[in-house]
């Protein structure tokens, strides 16, 4: 998968994100949490379904000048995954409890989803949720 790097700042309340190979694209949260996590859904749809632009590395952006001066007043790297939908199914033969299974089809239909769209929904949430 691949990742950019955003440099994070703020203070409890208002932390805010930009990405320094990603120009244009921000996000904001009131814990340093909810900033990451918003960055991951900004920059899924900056990126949308184009060739995304290159990343560079951490040791690249330490030596740019606008970086740099972001850092010295108290900004922070982060590495933020780039979920990038692709437009197009994929077929994929997993192995999942069956009681598991069927929980999930009766959340999938309370939720008006099929078991596929309910799947991806939760694995985008769980990536997500692990920034």
């Amino acid at each position: 998968m691949a990742h950019y790097i955003a440099l994070v700042d703020g203070k409890p309340g208002a932390y805010g994100v930009v990405f320094p190979d990603a120009s244009g694209c921000t996000a904001m949260g009131a814990t340093h949490e909810e900033a990451l996590r918003n960055a991951v859904l900004a920059l899924s749809d900056w990126v949308g379904q184009d060739a995304p632009p290159a990343a560079r590395s951490i040791e690249a952006l330490r030596i740019d000048d606008e970086v740099r001066e972001q850092l010295e007043e108290g900004s922070v790297f982060a590495i933020v995954p780039l979920i990038q939908e692709k437009g197009r199914s994929v077929k994929a033969n997993l192995s999942i409890d069956a009681g598991l299974l069927e929980a999930i089809d009766d959340a999938a239909g309370r939720a008006g989803l099929t078991r596929s769209a309910f799947l991806s929904s939760a694995a985008k949430d769980k990536i997500i949720e692990s920034v």
